[in-house]
Protein backbone atom coordinates (compact mmCIF):
# COMPACT_ATOMS: atom_id res chain seq x y z
CA UNK A 1 0.00 0.00 0.00
CA UNK A 2 1.31 3.60 -1.14
CA UNK A 3 1.54 6.10 1.52
CA UNK A 4 -1.05 8.40 0.25
CA UNK A 5 -3.72 5.10 0.23
CA UNK A 6 -2.47 4.05 3.62
CA UNK A 7 -3.12 7.84 4.94
CA UNK A 8 -6.69 7.36 3.33
CA UNK A 9 -7.38 4.43 4.90
CA UNK A 10 -5.65 5.38 8.69
CA UNK A 11 -8.22 8.46 8.63
CA UNK A 12 -10.97 5.94 8.11
CA UNK A 13 -10.04 4.05 10.76
CA UNK A 14 -9.08 6.59 13.11
CA UNK A 15 -12.86 7.60 12.54
CA UNK A 16 -13.78 4.57 14.45
CA UNK A 17 -10.51 5.12 17.18
CA UNK A 18 -8.10 2.24 15.91
CA UNK A 19 -4.98 4.09 14.65
CA UNK A 20 -1.97 6.40 15.34
CA UNK A 21 -0.74 8.69 13.02
CA UNK A 22 2.88 7.56 11.58
CA UNK A 23 5.90 9.58 10.87
CA UNK A 24 6.23 10.42 7.08
CA UNK A 25 10.07 8.84 7.66
CA UNK A 26 11.88 6.59 10.09
CA UNK A 27 13.44 7.58 13.25
CA UNK A 28 17.31 8.25 12.64
CA UNK A 29 19.80 5.83 14.77
CA UNK A 30 21.50 9.06 15.87
CA UNK A 31 18.93 12.14 15.98
CA UNK A 32 20.48 15.48 15.16
CA UNK A 33 19.48 18.60 16.96
CA UNK A 34 20.13 21.78 15.43
CA UNK A 35 20.85 25.20 17.02
CA UNK A 36 20.48 28.46 15.60
CA UNK A 37 21.17 31.57 17.00
CA UNK A 38 21.02 35.68 16.58
CA UNK A 39 19.41 35.42 12.67
CA UNK A 40 16.28 36.94 11.07
CA UNK A 41 13.30 34.74 11.72
CA UNK A 42 13.02 33.88 7.96
CA UNK A 43 17.27 33.10 7.95
CA UNK A 44 17.16 30.76 11.06
CA UNK A 45 13.92 28.84 9.61
CA UNK A 46 16.03 28.41 6.27
CA UNK A 47 19.33 27.31 8.11
CA UNK A 48 17.05 24.93 10.49
CA UNK A 49 16.58 23.33 7.35
CA UNK A 50 19.77 23.42 6.01
CA UNK A 51 21.15 21.89 9.07
CA UNK A 52 19.04 18.30 9.31
CA UNK A 53 19.75 18.05 5.13
CA UNK A 54 17.25 20.13 3.66
CA UNK A 55 13.94 21.03 3.29
CA UNK A 56 13.41 18.49 0.80
CA UNK A 57 14.69 15.92 2.92
CA UNK A 58 10.75 16.98 5.10
CA UNK A 59 8.66 18.04 2.41
CA UNK A 60 8.07 16.29 -1.10
CA UNK A 61 6.03 17.36 -4.27
CA UNK A 62 1.82 17.57 -3.96
CA UNK A 63 2.38 16.90 -0.13
CA UNK A 64 -0.48 17.89 2.77
CA UNK A 65 1.51 19.63 5.44
CA UNK A 66 0.38 20.89 8.65
CA UNK A 67 2.23 23.25 10.82
CA UNK A 68 0.87 23.71 14.40
CA UNK A 69 2.32 27.10 16.05
CA UNK A 70 0.77 27.91 19.54
CA UNK A 71 -2.05 30.24 19.22
CA UNK A 72 -3.86 30.02 22.21
CA UNK A 73 -3.58 33.26 23.74
CA UNK A 74 -5.18 36.43 22.94
CA UNK A 75 -1.61 37.99 22.87
CA UNK A 76 1.04 40.15 20.58
CA UNK A 77 3.76 38.36 20.12
CA UNK A 78 6.03 40.78 21.85
CA UNK A 79 4.64 38.98 25.23
CA UNK A 80 5.48 35.20 23.99
CA UNK A 81 2.98 33.33 24.90
CA UNK A 82 2.18 32.41 21.08
CA UNK A 83 4.69 31.57 18.32
CA UNK A 84 6.40 33.94 16.72
CA UNK A 85 4.36 34.57 13.23
CA UNK A 86 7.55 35.43 10.68
CA UNK A 87 9.30 32.59 11.98
CA UNK A 88 5.72 30.23 11.48
CA UNK A 89 5.53 32.60 8.19
CA UNK A 90 9.07 31.32 7.01
CA UNK A 91 8.45 27.84 7.23
CA UNK A 92 5.41 28.32 5.37
CA UNK A 93 7.07 29.31 2.88
CA UNK A 94 9.73 27.36 2.41
CA UNK A 95 7.15 23.98 2.32
CA UNK A 96 5.11 25.64 -0.16
CA UNK A 97 8.70 26.15 -2.05
CA UNK A 98 9.86 22.74 -1.14
CA UNK A 99 6.41 21.84 -3.27
CA UNK A 100 3.92 21.31 -0.77
CA UNK A 101 0.13 21.53 -2.21
CA UNK A 102 -1.51 22.53 0.63
CA UNK A 103 -0.15 24.08 4.37
CA UNK A 104 -2.88 24.06 7.19
CA UNK A 105 -2.93 25.72 10.41
CA UNK A 106 -4.98 25.24 12.73
CA UNK A 107 -4.97 25.62 17.13
CA UNK A 108 -7.71 24.80 19.74
CA UNK A 109 -7.21 28.24 21.75
CA UNK A 110 -7.95 28.71 25.19
CA UNK A 111 -8.80 32.25 24.75
CA UNK A 112 -11.43 33.67 22.43
CA UNK A 113 -10.31 32.21 18.78
CA UNK A 114 -11.12 34.97 16.57
CA UNK A 115 -9.33 37.53 18.91
CA UNK A 116 -6.32 34.89 19.64
CA UNK A 117 -5.78 34.25 15.88
CA UNK A 118 -5.92 38.15 15.15
CA UNK A 119 -3.54 39.89 17.47
CA UNK A 120 -0.86 36.42 17.66
CA UNK A 121 -0.35 37.86 13.90
CA UNK A 122 0.03 34.37 13.04
CA UNK A 123 -3.28 34.29 10.94
CA UNK A 124 -2.24 37.66 9.12
CA UNK A 125 1.26 36.45 8.51
CA UNK A 126 0.97 33.15 8.17
CA UNK A 127 -2.09 33.65 5.66
CA UNK A 128 -0.37 35.71 2.89
CA UNK A 129 2.41 32.97 2.78
CA UNK A 130 -0.22 31.09 1.41
CA UNK A 131 -1.42 28.83 4.49
CA UNK A 132 -4.73 28.01 5.09
CA UNK A 133 -5.31 29.00 8.60
CA UNK A 134 -8.61 27.61 9.74
CA UNK A 135 -10.33 27.75 12.91
CA UNK A 136 -11.23 24.37 14.92
CA UNK A 137 -14.63 23.19 15.25
CA UNK A 138 -16.10 20.44 17.25
CA UNK A 139 -16.74 18.57 14.49
CA UNK A 140 -13.30 18.02 14.04
CA UNK A 141 -12.49 15.95 16.02
CA UNK A 142 -12.74 12.25 16.31
CA UNK A 143 -12.70 9.73 19.11
CA UNK A 144 -9.04 8.12 18.85
CA UNK A 145 -8.20 5.49 20.48
CA UNK A 146 -4.62 5.24 22.10
CA UNK A 147 -3.65 1.42 22.62
CA UNK A 148 -0.23 1.58 24.29
CA UNK A 149 -2.02 4.76 26.48
CA UNK A 150 -1.14 4.13 30.40
CA UNK A 151 -3.60 6.83 31.72
CA UNK A 152 -5.37 7.46 28.74
CA UNK A 153 -7.07 4.85 26.32
CA UNK A 154 -8.95 7.24 23.80
CA UNK A 155 -9.48 10.82 23.46
CA UNK A 156 -10.86 13.04 20.35
CA UNK A 157 -8.22 14.48 18.31
CA UNK A 158 -8.45 16.61 14.82
CA UNK A 159 -9.42 14.76 11.92
CA UNK A 160 -6.54 16.57 9.65
CA UNK A 161 -3.85 15.16 12.27
CA UNK A 162 -5.00 11.67 10.34
CA UNK A 163 -4.87 13.11 6.86
CA UNK A 164 -1.91 15.32 6.21
CA UNK A 165 1.54 13.72 5.04
CA UNK A 166 3.48 15.69 6.86
CA UNK A 167 2.94 17.38 10.37
CA UNK A 168 5.58 20.20 11.67
CA UNK A 169 5.16 20.98 15.71
CA UNK A 170 6.11 24.45 16.24
CA UNK A 171 5.87 25.41 19.74
CA UNK A 172 7.21 28.09 21.91
CA UNK A 173 9.54 28.08 24.47
CA UNK A 174 8.18 29.42 27.44
CA UNK A 175 7.41 28.75 31.12
CA UNK A 176 4.06 26.39 32.70
CA UNK A 177 2.54 26.49 35.95
CA UNK A 178 2.48 22.99 35.90
CA UNK A 179 5.05 21.25 34.05
CA UNK A 180 7.57 23.88 34.41
CA UNK A 181 7.88 24.40 30.96
CA UNK A 182 5.77 23.67 27.94
CA UNK A 183 6.93 22.74 24.32
CA UNK A 184 6.64 20.31 21.74
CA UNK A 185 5.38 17.18 23.59
CA UNK A 186 2.29 20.45 25.57
CA UNK A 187 1.40 22.29 22.22
CA UNK A 188 -0.23 18.97 20.83
CA UNK A 189 -2.81 20.10 23.30
CA UNK A 190 -3.70 22.11 20.51
CA UNK A 191 -4.95 19.47 18.30
CA UNK A 192 -7.31 17.73 20.69
CA UNK A 193 -10.58 18.91 21.58
CA UNK A 194 -12.89 17.28 24.63
CA UNK A 195 -12.24 18.77 28.22
CA UNK A 196 -8.72 19.55 27.98
CA UNK A 197 -8.13 19.98 31.91
CA UNK A 198 -8.85 16.31 32.42
CA UNK A 199 -5.68 16.05 30.51
CA UNK A 200 -3.40 17.71 33.71
CA UNK A 201 -4.33 15.48 35.98
CA UNK A 202 -1.86 13.44 36.07
CA UNK A 203 -0.12 15.30 33.31
CA UNK A 204 2.96 13.45 32.38
CA UNK A 205 1.32 10.61 31.85
CA UNK A 206 -1.64 11.95 29.94
CA UNK A 207 0.47 14.18 27.47
CA UNK A 208 2.99 11.55 26.73
CA UNK A 209 -0.08 9.49 25.98
CA UNK A 210 -1.64 12.17 23.63
CA UNK A 211 1.49 11.91 21.79
CA UNK A 212 1.42 8.41 21.16
CA UNK A 213 -0.73 9.05 18.47
CA UNK A 214 0.20 12.55 17.88
CA UNK A 215 3.20 11.79 15.98
CA UNK A 216 5.28 14.81 14.42
CA UNK A 217 7.72 14.67 11.82
CA UNK A 218 9.75 17.42 12.58
CA UNK A 219 9.42 20.21 15.69
CA UNK A 220 11.18 23.78 15.12
CA UNK A 221 11.37 25.37 18.18
CA UNK A 222 10.51 28.96 18.93
CA UNK A 223 12.94 30.69 21.46
CA UNK A 224 13.58 34.07 19.77
CA UNK A 225 11.31 35.12 22.91
CA UNK A 226 11.03 33.16 25.86
CA UNK A 227 8.34 33.69 28.83
CA UNK A 228 10.50 33.05 31.84
CA UNK A 229 7.43 33.60 34.65
CA UNK A 230 3.86 33.49 34.30
CA UNK A 231 3.35 31.28 31.83
CA UNK A 232 1.40 29.88 30.10
CA UNK A 233 -0.86 33.04 29.06
CA UNK A 234 2.17 35.80 30.63
CA UNK A 235 0.50 39.54 29.86
CA UNK A 236 3.95 41.28 31.80
CA UNK A 237 7.37 42.06 29.11
CA UNK A 238 9.01 41.96 32.07
CA UNK A 239 8.96 38.45 32.33
CA UNK A 240 10.17 37.97 28.29
CA UNK A 241 13.88 37.51 27.56
CA UNK A 242 14.86 38.13 24.13
CA UNK A 243 17.25 35.09 22.96
CA UNK A 244 16.77 34.84 19.87
CA UNK A 245 17.33 31.66 18.88
CA UNK A 246 15.54 28.31 16.92
CA UNK A 247 15.80 24.68 18.39
CA UNK A 248 14.69 22.00 15.72
CA UNK A 249 14.73 18.70 15.32
CA UNK A 250 13.06 14.92 14.45
CA UNK A 251 13.58 13.69 18.01
CA UNK A 252 10.87 15.69 19.70
CA UNK A 253 11.79 14.41 22.75
CA UNK A 254 15.23 15.58 22.24
CA UNK A 255 14.37 18.50 20.91
CA UNK A 256 12.53 19.13 24.05
CA UNK A 257 15.16 18.47 26.34
CA UNK A 258 17.79 20.98 24.67
CA UNK A 259 15.04 23.63 24.27
CA UNK A 260 15.09 22.86 27.98
CA UNK A 261 18.49 23.39 28.35
CA UNK A 262 18.56 26.71 26.41
CA UNK A 263 15.77 27.84 28.92
CA UNK A 264 18.04 27.20 31.76
CA UNK A 265 16.22 23.83 33.51
CA UNK A 266 17.62 19.90 33.68
CA UNK A 267 15.62 17.89 30.60
CA UNK A 268 15.02 15.18 33.30
CA UNK A 269 13.51 17.59 36.07
CA UNK A 270 10.95 17.38 33.58
CA UNK A 271 8.24 14.52 34.34
CA UNK A 272 7.21 13.66 31.03
CA UNK A 273 10.23 13.79 29.32
CA UNK A 274 11.63 11.07 31.16
CA UNK A 275 8.39 9.28 30.57
CA UNK A 276 8.69 9.55 27.25
CA UNK A 277 12.15 8.56 26.97
CA UNK A 278 11.53 5.55 28.76
CA UNK A 279 8.08 4.74 26.62
CA UNK A 280 11.02 5.01 23.20
CA UNK A 281 9.72 8.31 22.16
CA UNK A 282 12.94 9.44 21.69
CA UNK A 283 16.23 10.25 23.35
CA UNK A 284 16.82 12.75 26.68
CA UNK A 285 20.88 12.41 27.38
CA UNK A 286 22.13 15.64 25.65
CA UNK A 287 25.71 14.82 26.65
CA UNK A 288 25.14 11.56 24.51
CA UNK A 289 23.38 13.52 21.63
CA UNK A 290 25.01 17.13 21.50
CA UNK A 291 23.04 19.46 19.31
CA UNK A 292 24.97 21.46 16.06
CA UNK A 293 25.03 24.79 16.63
CA UNK A 294 25.30 27.90 14.42
CA UNK A 295 25.22 31.61 14.88
CA UNK A 296 24.73 34.07 12.19
CA UNK A 297 27.32 37.27 12.31
CA UNK A 298 29.76 35.13 15.16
Amino acid sequence: MDRRKFLKTAAFIAGAGLVARKPGFAAESSPTVAIIKNGLPQEMAAKAFEMLGGVSQFISRDDYVMVKPNMSWDRRPEYAATTNPELVSAVVTLCLEAGAKKVLIVDNTCNDARRSYKNCQIQDMAGKAGADVRFVRDSHFIETEIPSGTSMKKWPIHEEVFKVDKLINMPILKHHSLPGLTIGFKNMMGLVGGNRGQIHRPFAERIVDLNRVIVADLTIVDAIRVLRRNGPSGGNLKDVDELNTVIAGTDRVLVDAWSARVFGTEPESLEYLKLAHTAGMGEIDTNKYPAKHYTFNA
